[in-house]
């Protein structure tokens, strides 16, 4: 059963700051889209960003400007850096690891874990 292993996340005023990381396998890790995704109560799950292992990014618009996806192969880990918070990032975020062949997507998933923004 594959891991990932998510730590960060907690409480903090609109304004602030937190940093998620997610540490993968090495066999995952290499061959991945690594990502954050969220889910706030009563919404469906949504993309937050990705990083291939090429190294390109994308992110949602909502936080463009303000949240940094990298990555430490070193560390087989991918980090989300939150800065400017609002209230409407409260959510749970979820750490995923995809890997795509010609013909099939497998996702992997961490545990998630939740952000709350205070006004």
């Amino acid at each position: 059963q594959v891991q990932l292993v998510v730590s960060g996340g907690g409480l903090v005023q609109a304004g602030g700051s937190l940093t998620l990381s997610c540490a993968a396998p090495g066999n995952i890790f290499g061959r991945s889209i690594m990502g954050w995704y969220r889910q706030a109560p009563g919404k469906q799950r949504e993309l937050v960003a990705t990083v291939t292992n090429g190294g390109t990014t994308n992110y949602a618009d909502s936080v463009k400007g303000r949240f940094t996806i990298s990555t430490d192969y070193a560390k087989n880990t991918v980090y989300l850096q939150m800065n400017g918070l609002k209230p409407e990032d409260t959510a749970v975020y979820y750490c995923n690891a995809r890997i795509q062949t010609s013909s099939i997507a497998t996702n992997y998933w961490g545990q998630g874990t939740q952000v709350t923004v205070s006004s």
